[in-house]
């Protein structure tokens, strides 16, 4: 059995569990250290892992209370614990490092847009030119990667960076994250300065980092529970490929260095099994 997600209510767990039945598909709960897993058979894990995100998405859907009800259990007619259920759900979908930097990128995102734009662009944008490199300040190598432009920009990335990042975090733990977050950080946005002067910004490079390492674990194990969707995959590779026609203004040199430094730290990790 794999685990496709946690929920922190029992309850709603439940629900879910009876609806996959319904569904055709072998699943059970079992309790663990944050909340109520999700479990369901190896062959199952990513229908099973859609329809985990789709329950998040929507609880309330009639069609998990008429799964119970078809299930013989009347009691499923519940509140799921109200909204609390869905904030245990969050937090338990990541880890510590994915729920710290989930916070700072989206702190720095409000003081940004209280008038503080500004300050923080001063502290936090890349080098104005090769030779500054030399004269400390080796923090901006990374800090661009945590101030945003666009409330479309900071959404984007930080789901996928809670998404992604939470489920390396919990198969690998947060080391593997940190590796991928600081490496993924630093060089692509050399190459993305290389490309274009230093006036970028955004966690982009190290959100196809973690695409690039899940796809690459899930083809190297198609049983990992690391593994994506092909639809998921096949999108974000489409939405890079776009970036370089000129469909949108976006640091691709970034996003393409993220990607390959997440396709290798997979192929280095798999080396070390």
């Amino acid at each position: 059995m794999m685990e496709v997600g946690v929920l922190g209510d029992p309850r709603a767990g439940q629900a879910l569990v009876d609806y996959l039945r319904g569904q055709g598909i072998s699943a059970s709960l079992q309790g663990a250290e944050d909340g109520y897993a999700v479990m369901v058979e190896a062959e199952h894990y990513h229908r099973g892992r859609e329809e985990f995100e789709r329950f998040v998405a929507d609880p309330y859907n009639k069609r998990y209370m008429a799964a119970s009800w078809e299930s013989g259990d009347a009691r499923v007619r519940f509140q799921y614990g109200g909204a609390g259920s869905l904030w245990r759900s969050f937090v338990s979908g990541a880890g510590p490092l994915t729920l710290s930097l989930f916070s700072v990128v989206a702190a720095i995102w409000v003081f940004w847009n209280l008038g503080f734009d500004q300050l923080i662009f001063n502290w936090t944008h890349f080098f104005p030119s090769w030779d500054a490199m030399g004269s400390g300040q080796w923090w901006r190598f990374f800090t661009p990667s945590l101030i945003h432009f666009s409330a479309m920009h900071v959404i984007f990335n930080l789901l996928w960076w809670w998404y992604l990042g939470g489920r390396i975090e919990r198969a690998r733990g947060t080391g593997t994250l940190l590796v991928l977050l600081l490496v993924a950080g630093t060089l692509p946005n050399l190459a993305q300065f290389a490309f274009t002067g230093p006036n970028f910004g955004g966690l982009s490079g190290v959100v196809y980092a973690l695409v690039g390492y899940c796809w690459i674990s899930g083809r190297l194990n198609p049983q990992s529970s690391l593994a994506l969707p092909p639809a998921y995959v096949g999108f974000l590779l489409l939405w890079l490929v776009m970036g370089f026609t000129g469909f949108m203004n976006m640091a691709n040199a970034a996003h393409l260095g993220g990607l390959l430094v997440g396709m290798g730290q997979a192929v280095f990790d798999r080396s070390r099994r």
